[in-house]
């Protein structure tokens, strides 16, 4: 049996450590944290429990279903309401259209695009099939190839809203094959930019590309370390990482020490109306100074840049491919989610669907998004009494510069309020709060700049040179849980292939 660590205890950890545990390896998770999950998280306002973080999940392959499904939690997989969520722009407001991606239209004509660009702007993007495909370059810029072949409305009223409730990012700092793989592809093949988009999200409406859990997506964590736990894997919480080295024999001694009581490593604030509570279990058996382990192989799975940290004790480039350095990774957007609990019967028609997107520049709204959490989810709806919603809002995106913008520290619940009312389309009365928290998320997104995912192909590429290394996480899976979930599964199965090499290989000897 061989000894694997996995330093981390976000999606990406947990599923990997289950994942190895599972494939007959002695596993031990070591997280910073008092608690699992990474951007997995719940809290508890005004009585309710609510996620703070990931909220849902993409379909995409059936992923994160079918780790569901292995967990218990397949009959309470559920989908969310088909109305969809609506945009804001300037002082008006309209629905999203119905097909789309990343908020490219896929039928430039219709009437739910015109609604939001006018016919100049709807006239412009059909341009689109008309316009031979052109490439004197291989394109990167999401931003640039939308303007080009739709025009500035589309990217400013559509595009850029989408993608900054998505990714926290103007779409001209992101890359597009990160962010939507196959699409320039399909524009070769389709000869338009929306025919590729027709054909990769094949005329589904906005919104029903994803899943929740009932109960919300925090319960997904607590079963993943609930079944590590059944197979075995040591977790290690309030574990500060010192440092890792390879030695002689080819594994890794592992320095770790427990993160003192007195340090408040949670940044979620509220107004006494909910303690705050995260899925995960807290161990209790922390020396009191460092301590040393010992395994044939490590997983980092930590954020990016304590994972470059840590890979820069690795050896890793040594002898082969270099990973980037830190100056060649920007830095990831934060973002700060604002949570209302309100009592209010008008909000009982949904007046926004599911919730709204922002245009950057709309007046008087310093919000990104605003998404109506008991409109979406039938089941957070039925838990509340008549007339009581909960409505998530979140702060914080990447602006054209490629500059973030500063996490606000000022998000109270006047602002949070206010950004809702003119949101929603309703003068919401201070009184009508029953809850209030927020929860901030430092470098919380895996920022898919332009050049990303070479960045991440070469990381890879070097970490592969080197034996019983692998790293995991959305910083080099990419953004989301199905991302993150599968790239964790391949990775610590493939890991696990060459452990049980490396035992056979010594046995042979």
């Amino acid at each position: 049996m061989s000894r694997v660590i996995v330093l981390g205890g976000g999606i990406g950890g947990l599923v990997a450590a289950r994942r190895l545990a599972h494939l007959g390896n002695e596993v031990t998770l070591i997280e910073r944290e008092p608690t699992l999950g990474g951007l997995v998280a719940s809290r508890e306002v005004a009585g309710i429990r609510i996620d703070t973080g990931a909220e849902s999940f993409a379909t995409r392959k059936g992923t994160v279903a079918q780790l569901a499904i292995e967990l218990g939690l397949g009959t309470d997989i559920v989908e969310p309401d088909p109305e969809g969520a609506w945009l804001r722009w300037d002082d008006d407001a309209a629905r999203l259209p119905k097909t789309g991606l990343l908020g490219i239209p896929g039928s430039p004509l219709a009437d739910d695009v015109r609604r939001i660009v006018g016919w100049r702007g709807s006239l412009r993007a059909y341009c689109d099939r008309l316009l031979p495909v052109l490439r004197v370059r291989k394109e990167t810029d999401l931003g640039d190839i939308v303007r080009r072949r739709m025009g500035r409305l589309v990217l400013d009223r559509l595009v850029t809203p989408v993608v900054a409730g998505v990714h926290s990012a103007d779409p001209s700092t992101v890359d597009v094959q990160a962010v939507a793989p196959g699409l320039t592809q399909n524009m070769t093949t389709q000869g338009s930019l929306s025919g590729a988009v027709m054909a990769l999200r094949e005329m589904a409406p906005a919104g029903s590309q994803v899943q929740g859990i009932r109960g919300g997506m925090a319960r997904l964590v607590d079963a993943l370390v609930a079944d590590c736990e059944k197979y075995g894997v040591r977790i290690r919480t309030s574990r500060e990482v010192l440092g890792v080295a390879a030695d002689e024999a080819g594994g890794w001694d592992v320095a770790i020490a427990a993160v003192p009581a007195d340090v408040d490593t949670a940044a979620e604030h509220g107004d006494g109306a909910g303690a705050a509570t995260a899925a995960g279990r807290v161990t209790a058996d922390a020396p009191a100074t460092g301590e040393a382990l010992h395994a044939d192989a490590i997983v980092i799975a930590t954020g990016f840049r304590a994972g470059l940290r840590l890979l820069g004790q690795t050896g890793v480039g040594s002898s082969g491919p270099a990973v980037p350095g830190p100056s060649a990774w920007p830095e990831p957007s934060s973002v700060t989610i604002a949570t209302l609990v309100i009592d209010d019967a008008r909000l009982d028609a949904h007046p926004r669907g599911t919730g709204v997107l922002v245009a950057p520049g709309t007046p008087g709204i310093g919000a990104k998004a605003l998404t109506h959490s008991s409109a979406k989810w039938a089941w957070l709806a039925e838990s509340l009494p008549a007339g009581r919603h909960v409505v998530r809002l979140s702060y914080g995106r990447r602006e054209a510069d490629d500059l973030v913008t500063p996490t606000d520290p000022t998000v109270d619940q006047a602002s949070a309020l206010s950004d809702a009312g003119a949101l929603l389309g309703l003068d919401l009365l201070p009184s009508s709060v029953v809850g209030f928290a927020t929860t901030e998320w430092p470098a919380s997104l895996a920022f898919a700049t332009v050049g990303h995912k070479a960045r991440v192909k070469q990381t890879l590429r070097a970490v592969a040179e080197v034996p019983g290394l692998d790293v995991v996480g959305a910083w080099v899976s990419g953004t989301g849980l199905a991302a993150t979930v599968e790239h964790a599964i391949t990775t610590a199965s493939a890991l696990a292939a060459e452990l049980r090499g490396a035992r056979r290989l010594d046995r042979d000897e």
